[in-house]
């Protein structure tokens, strides 16, 4: 028997250079949203601290929207339900990409994250119930907020100590931060739902047929799909499903490969990668930072204040969520994929670069925050304790991440070095696999789904 046939599999085995590129692509991409969204949660902080607090509080409550279609929104609601929506969008394109043409279309390399992101679902959850039982009241309602990963949030710490990460675990981070996404829009509206309208939401299904008719045939007109769009929001937002979850439905109806008549997938990208690349900057850099500038703005009021939050058990039970059921969850699900499929971590890698990674899931910023007002209500005292444990929750969990990778920094620049070089001089690093075979549309020359 050779060697080669003795190898175990690797846990974290590298993908192919076009598919490592354009995961590289879209984190220095979210990487810039993540510095954004930091500086709207800032202002927000100070503002909110600040002796002109109230004109932050009215902007945040002020009503624009015409009412006969009740959607006289304040201005909080909007960037909750309508920006986010655009986050969900993208979010639902790379979900889809993932299972069409990615990792997780590939169950042995979905595996991993796949657990890793449940057991970062369940452990987190599970403390926050111990922790928050005795506080009573709708202090259950919130168990979800410390399960959700920002990976905007996780890639700007990234960005300062994490800059020679190697590359299958930066796959793994984002590929584990998708799967997170899909798991926090199924609890947002299993959860989170109040108030079923079963008309509406039986009406939205007519636009999004409409939308997913045209998107099918490869239709890029805006005039036509943004309007459909709108519509389909509108009645998931009359329905009571949270409205984010239209953006998810929407996104899902996009091929990701192109169809034969079009040349199939090797003659270019498919329209799910056309709308993430127009749509993304939009998420990245005005949607997310909009809205943590409208969601982060807690009035702390002083160390007092700040005490206060912080011994509430809903807030002891989010911060524990993510600082230490978030990597606990993460460690143990993968542990346990290690140990039933005898893989092994890559050569130069142990346990601590995934504690590392672990910890980076800690940081639950924007979903955790939407799950807080969802949970609790926009502007009740347990929301606000629950956003000042979200954000010192994420600070540390971020902190701790920093000086782990940061003391593996040098292993990090090796793996990056070797990774680099590419001595046949043919644009593709040495050490990367050759492209896998694509997947192709069904059908004869037309244009099936994708």
């Amino acid at each position: 028997m050779t060697d080669a046939t003795r190898r175990r599999p690797s846990l974290f085995a590298r993908r192919s250079w076009g598919e490592t590129s354009r995961i590289s692509a879209i984190l220095r991409r979210e990487t810039v949203g993540g510095a954004l969204l930091l500086g709207g949660a800032l202002i927000a902080l100070v503002w909110s601290n600040s002796p002109w607090s109230g004109a932050y509080q009215t902007l945040r409550d002020t009503t624009v929207g015409p009412a006969a279609l009740h959607l006289d929104l304040s201005v909080a609601t909007w960037a909750a339900d309508g920006l986010l929506a655009v986050f969900f969008f993208v979010a639902g394109l790379e979900l889809k990409r993932e299972f069409v043409a990615g990792d997780l279309r590939d169950p042995r390399r979905a595996a991993v994250p796949v657990a890793a992101a449940v057991g970062g679902v369940i452990v987190p959850a599970v403390l926050y119930a111990l922790i928050a039982a005795a506080a009573g009241g709708d202090a259950g309602r919130g168990w979800a907020i410390p399960t959700a990963t920002d990976i905007a949030f996780a890639l700007a710490v990234l960005a300062v100590v994490g800059r020679f990460l190697p590359s299958a675990l930066r796959t793994f981070l984002l590929t584990l931060a998708v799967v997170d996404d899909l798991l926090a829009i199924m609890i947002i509206a299993v959860f989170y739902t109040s108030d079923l309208s079963v008309g509406p939401l039986l009406g939205a299904l007519l636009p999004l047929a409409a939308f997913a008719f045209l998107v099918q045939r490869r239709v890029r007109s805006w005039w036509l799909l943004l309007p459909l769009a709108a519509l389909t929001w509108v009645l998931v937002h009359e329905s009571g499903v949270h409205a984010t979850v239209a953006g998810v439905m929407l996104a899902f109806t996009v091929p990701v490969v192109r169809s034969a008549a079009a040349g199939g997938p090797d003659a270019g990208p498919g329209l799910a990668e056309h709308f993430e690349h127009r749509v993304r900057p939009i998420s990245a850099g005005i949607a997310v930072p909009v809205f943590a500038f409208l969601s982060a703005g807690v009035t702390v009021g002083g160390l007092a204040g700040l005490a206060t939050a912080l011994t509430d058990r809903v807030a002891v039970g989010i911060a524990v969520g993510l600082i230490v059921g978030k990597p606990v969850g993460i460690l143990i699900a993968t542990w346990l994929v290690s140990r039933f499929t005898r893989a092994d971590l890559d050569e130069g890698l142990n346990w601590l670069d995934v504690l590392g990674l672990a910890l980076l899931g800690g940081i639950g910023f924007t979903v955790s925050l939407l799950i807080g007002e969802l949970a609790f209500g926009l502007g009740s005292a347990r929301d606000d304790h629950a956003k000042v444990a979200v954000l010192a929750g994420s600070l540390v969990s971020a902190l701790l991440a920093s000086v782990i990778l940061r003391a593996r920094s040098r292993v990090y620049r090796r793996v990056h070095e070797a990774e680099s070089v590419d001595l046949d001089h043919d644009g593709v690093p040495d050490v990367f696999q050759p492209e896998p075979p694509r997947p192709t549309d069904a059908g004869h020359g037309s244009p099936g789904p994708g």
